[in-house]
Parts: structure tokens; sequence; C-alpha cells
């Protein structure tokens, strides 16, 4: 059974010449249960995506459904079964945690205590702050008190626009251990991201740029589907060594990638080929490895072959 339906959702914003198309046909399932992920760069569509599911914006194309409900017509119904955390921290600043977390089960007739089992292991993290008014939280606070109000009425279906963004290393991973306790108790969880590095922690990711949906899929199944040759490259001047590699006749795509340079080859060529192309241009000991594709390659390589790059 499907959570989420979208069935060739458009969206445009502004008129005429100054038109902006955010999303050009999207088109996708989310099983009931599911830890999906839409992964993909700032602008890629990703929130005009997530308002419209919550029904907070009408598409102008295509039909969504949540819970078997209709975004426009059951747009009502759709509001009490489902959270949302927006990208930016929309909570009360002037309020008190606690406070902020009594309005949201007031405005869902419900109370604190009554769905208190569903958010405890999150909440009881900050509750010992209750009385500290949200402006004054930690961005990772922030998150759990956004987490926890989004979850009070205890939603079917958990939306989370950019949840982990501007939050540190530490807080992103508490973040996604909460996820996956929320998703053993059922809870279909969709959360939008621009780190790649995320997608391997959900159990299936749609990758988005430009308002189109380039693969979706699990990310080991993403991952698989990279069957060109991949080597990482790095020499101490790593400016010319990326203009060179570009250059090279077995070289399909490379470009910077940390300290390395990552290099996708066309077929029949190898880290040996790059290593002896590297030598006949002056390059004594350049480090040459071949690697395993991850989702940001990926990613890449399908922006490439949609003509993004």
């Amino acid at each position: 059974m499907y959570s989420v339906i979208a069935n060739n959702l458009k969206k445009q914003y502004g008129k005429k010449k100054d038109v902006v198309t955010a999303l050009k046909g999207i088109s996708f399932e989310v099983e009931q249960g599911e830890l999906f992920g839409i992964i993909g760069p700032d602008g890629a569509g990703k929130t005009s995506l997530f308002r419209i599911l919550t029904t907070l914006l009408l598409p102008d194309g295509g039909t969504a459904s949540v819970d078997g409900l209709d975004v426009v017509k059951d747009f009502k119904a759709i509001r009490q079964r489902v959270g949302y955390m927006p990208g930016r921290f929309s909570l009360y600043q002037d309020l008190t945690i606690e406070e902020n977390l009594d309005f949201f089960a007031t405005i869902f007739n419900t109370t604190v205590k009554e769905n208190y089992d569903l958010i405890k292991d999150i909440y009881s993290q900050i509750e010992p702050f209750k009385d500290r008014r949200a402006g004054k939280l930690s961005g990772g606070m922030k998150q759990k008190l956004a987490l926890s109000c989004a979850l009070i009425h205890k939603p079917s279906v958990l939306f989370l626009d950019e949840p982990t963004t501007g939050v540190d290393a530490v807080s992103r991973k508490e973040f996604w251990e909460m996820l996956r306790s929320l998703k053993k108790q059922g809870i279909t969880i969709l959360v939008s991201t621009p780190y790649m590095d995320e997608a391997s922690l959900c159990d299936r990711v749609a990758l988005i740029q430009n308002g189109e949906i380039l693969s979706v899929n699990s990310p080991e199944g993403v991952i698989n589907s990279f069957r060109q040759p991949l080597v990482a490259v790095k020499d101490s001047n790593m400016l010319q060594l990326l203009n060179d590699l570009q250059n090279f006749e077995g070289v399909q795509n490379a470009y910077p990638f940390g300290e390395y340079h990552h290099v996708v080859l066309k077929d029949g060529y190898s880290a040996n080929t790059v290593s002896d192309f590297l030598q006949q241009h002056n390059y004594h000991q350049p480090d040459v490895k071949t690697i395993r594709a991850d989702i940001e390659d990926c990613f890449i390589a399908l922006m490439k072959v949609s003509g993004e790059l």
C-alpha cells in the first residue's frame, strides 16, 4: 500500500517572461512505513514538492494523494494526518519549549500526555530545558523541539524538509537515529536533504534536480546502476591535473571531489591507462586508484546524462 503518490506534479512561480518552473512533472510512490529521501541541491524543487504534499500549496498540474486522500479535495483531512517540519525553524521564538509543545497539541485537539510515548525519546533530551524560550535554543535543540511538535498529534505520514541543514555533525547523527526509531513505529517518513551522504540512510531515494526526478531507487540500487570505471586521482598541482584529465581521450567526466579528483572513464580504460597518460605529461608520482562510486558520483552522472552538466 502506498502512503504517498505523486503523479506528474507541476508547479510554476511568476508570470509571462518571469516564470520559474519549480516542478516539471514529478512522479513517484512511497510505501507505507517507508523512510523515503528526496535528495537534491538547493533550488531543485524539494520544498515546493513538500508544500504541495502537505496541502500548503496548490499544484499547477498533476495529482497527488497522501493516505489515499487527494491533496486538493481532501486538504482538511490530510492536515490532521500529516506532520510537517519546514526547513526554517518556524515555532514561536518567544514561547518556551513546553509552551510550544502544548500549543501544537491544542491545535490538534490532543494533549502532550496523550501522545507522550511517541515523542518521549526525543523530547526527554530537551525536557530539562522546558522553561527556556525557543529563540534561545541551539540548532540541535530547535531541531528536536520542531520534530516533537510535528509528532504530537501522532501523524501517519511525516514530512521533514531539510531537517539537518545548519546543525552540527553530532546532531545530524542523532536525528537520523531518531528517524529510524520512528520508522519502527510504522510512521511513513519523507525527508528532503541536500546532503548526499544521508541518502544511504533511507530505504529508497528520489534524486531530484531542477524540478525533475533523475532516479528513484534504493541507495544500493542507485550505486549499482553506475557502470563506468571510476578512479580517484591526486597530485601536487590539482588545477593543472584537472585540466589535463579533462583533455584525456579516455575520460568521460572529471570533477573535484574532496582532496581528489574523481574521473569517470570510458569503457576499455583503467587506472593503469590514467597513470600512463599522466606520466607522459610529466606527472612523476600521481596517486591513482580505482574506487567504487557513491551517491554523489551517481547524481553527477545522472545530471550529465540529462544535460544539466
